[in-house]
């Protein structure tokens, strides 16, 4: 997942293009993120008790990854399988999303791949460290590949706080580097239902620009579903008068099925 498919700078670029208003990420999701969103394929390790697989299916009215639409506002389907060897916290997987970068010459799937180690420090912290490689597809001939990979590293805390960190030695095929930094939280509240929240900064090498992203929402677990409805936003601003002049500002609603 990646905030677009040019620099921060020319992601400013479809400010000019009509959008119509969904994650996951997600994100960075996110990769990129995530989340929620949506989230892209940031990947949770930790597979259920008694199964070594994990699975999810979603359906959200957009896909946002580190605060930005990676479906030009539109909606996405989405798709995941994580596999972990037994107790060992060694897990692989892959997580797949329609997208849109508002260039009719771009891609038009994400596939990405992951492979990490999740570990219990204690009753309170765990540590997850991953290397995700982001795939698109579908793009024309010429338009070139914005394939990259990252690392990430998560320290979580009591299961309700998770500080992230990830560098990109070349983000997406630039010839620069792109560090990410997020700090995400999800508290129970009854009922089924959970908060979340989290604010996260992108920052690019080469004086290639950062910004600054948030989110909050809140969830609802009805049988075999989750029900989440998150809001996203972020410090770019594009002209005033463009129909979307936020890279994301907006709600997004989203449903989960998966084990």
């Amino acid at each position: 997942m990646r905030p677009n498919t040019l620099a921060l700078a020319l992601a400013l670029a479809f400010v000019s293009l009509p959008m119509s208003a969904l994650a996951q990420e997600a994100a960075e999701a996110a990769p990129q993120d995530a989340a929620a969103q949506n989230q892209a394929p940031e990947a949770d390790a930790a597979a259920e008790e008694g199964s070594n697989v994990e699975w999810s299916l979603a359906l959200t009215s957009d896909y946002v990854f580190r605060g930005v639409t990676q479906t030009d506002y539109d909606p996405a389907l989405q798709a995941g399988l994580t596999y972990t060897f037994g107790d060992s916290g060694i897990y692989v997987g892959g997580w797949t999303s329609n997208i849109d970068f508002a260039d009719s010459t771009g891609p038009n799937l994400e596939f990405d791949t992951y492979i990490g180690w999740s570990h219990d420090l204690n009753d309170k912290w765990n540590i997850d460290l991953s290397a995700v490689h982001y795939s698109y597809f579908g793009e024309s001939d010429g338009y070139g590949s914005v394939d990259y990979t990252e690392v990430i590293g998560k320290a979580a805390w009591n299961e309700m706080l998770t500080l992230t960190v990830a560098y990109a030695p070349d983000y997406s095929n630039l010839d620069y580097s792109s560090v990410y930094v997020n700090l995400g939280g999800s508290w129970e509240i009854g009922h089924d239902f959970s908060l979340n929240a989290g604010i996260g900064h992108s920052d690019f090498s080469d004086d290639n620009g950062s910004y600054n992203d948030w989110n909050i929402g809140v969830s609802h677990a009805w049988g075999p579903a989750t029900f989440a409805l998150n809001y996203y936003d972020t410090n770019i601003d594009f002209d005033s008068d463009a129909e979307h002049h936020h890279a994301s500002d907006e709600f997004v609603l989203s449903v989960t099925l998966g084990n």
